[in-house]
């Protein structure tokens, strides 16, 4: 089979097209035809050896974590969709028993483990889905990583409820855009911030209420006359955001963090966090459980995730280095031949 494989930690510059034995299922274990991939930043970060695990020991290796196509082939003992379904791939490996957090055996799929940026994957049967119907293999490969994040953080996390306010800085990435899509889908008024006028324009079309661009003096108090303050806040820039979204909160709020894009947050302002009495919760992936509930989400309310960029599986690359000037919204899809 064809696969991009990673072969120096030298950012995607180390990324090789190249012929690979098809993966064999083991017991309990599927293999899948996939059909597309979608990239994160993670696999940009594992390039460069900047993500837990990723070691040259562990080279060469294929990366990719989302992915969509059917099971072609099943180890023993594998329960699940049958030979030629339709599915979806849920990239958390090996989660644990307690949903609150990951066990010691958790792992992501796509480094150390050969992930889907290939034309075929193994993985636990218990790791596959079937496909929401409405969805095109694109469409279902943007989903996984990105919107299983975005639902753990409101739903089991940020403890979403109807009419509440949400507020997504830096709309734009995969996950902010699941953000808006799903907390609008549960009845949220949803507002963003960007650097783009465009890109609120954008997050307005996929549901987003209104926005205010983080390049004008004093945004954040023109964000608060906008939105009356927020009931919860989904971080993952940190910095001085996080402190913005301190401030922005209503009494007995919530900020959920799940990255740091600007580094750490300068002199938190731990004292009206305090006297707000609010939660600020941590959260990254999630179980199969949501993640099924993400997709059952999906198919009853027929959402379709925004597509930033399509590039072949050969360009994988150069898909990577677009990712990271971020340019565009949404999510970067890599079309596999069969």
């Amino acid at each position: 089979m064809k696969a991009i494989r990673l072969h120096e930690l030298e950012g995607p510059r180390g990324l090789r097209y190249e012929d690979v034995p098809e993966p064999e299922p083991g017991p309990g274990e599927v293999v899948v035809r996939l059909r597309a991939a979608a990239l994160n930043r993670r696999d940009a970060f594992a390039t460069r050896g900047q993500y837990p695990g990723v070691k040259p020991d562990i080279l060469p290796a294929v990366p990719g974590s989302d992915g969509s196509g059917e099971v072609v082939a099943r180890g023993e003992g594998a329960e699940g969709p049958e030979e030629g379904r339709e599915v979806v791939i849920h990239p958390s490996l090996y989660w644990g028993d307690d949903p609150r957090i990951p066990g010691k055996d958790y792992r992501i799929l796509g480094l150390p483990d050969d992930g889907t940026f290939a034309q075929f994957v193994k993985i636990p049967a218990e790791n596959v889905f079937p496909k929401p119907s409405h969805l095109s293999h694109e469409e279902a490969a943007a989903l996984p990583l990105a919107a299983l994040t975005a639902y753990r953080a409101l739903v089991t996390r940020g403890r979403l409820e109807e009419g509440e306010t949400v507020v997504v800085p830096g709309v734009g990435g995969g996950v902010a855009t699941f953000l808006v899509q799903i907390s609008r889908s549960l009845g949220a008024r949803v507002f963003v911030t960007s650097g783009s006028d465009e890109k609120i324009e954008r997050a307005k079309e996929l549901g987003a209420e209104d926005g205010v661009n983080y390049n004008a003096e004093n945004w954040s108090k023109e964000l608060k006359g906008m939105t009356g303050g927020a009931d919860l806040s989904v971080d993952s820039i940190g910095g001085e955001v996080f402190n913005a979204l301190v401030s922005l909160s209503k009494p007995g709020g919530r900020v959920v963090v799940f990255g740091a894009t600007a580094g750490p947050a300068p002199k938190t302002m731990t004292i009206m966090m305090a006297l707000k009495h609010l939660d600020v919760l941590g959260t990254a992936m999630g179980t199969a459980e949501e993640f099924g509930a993400m997709l059952d989400l999906y198919a009853e309310h027929g959402l379709k995730p925004a597509i930033n960029h399509t590039f072949p599986i050969e360009e994988a690359g150069a898909a990577l280095e677009y990712m990271e000037t971020g340019e565009g919204m949404g999510k970067i899809v890599l079309e596999i031949p069969a």
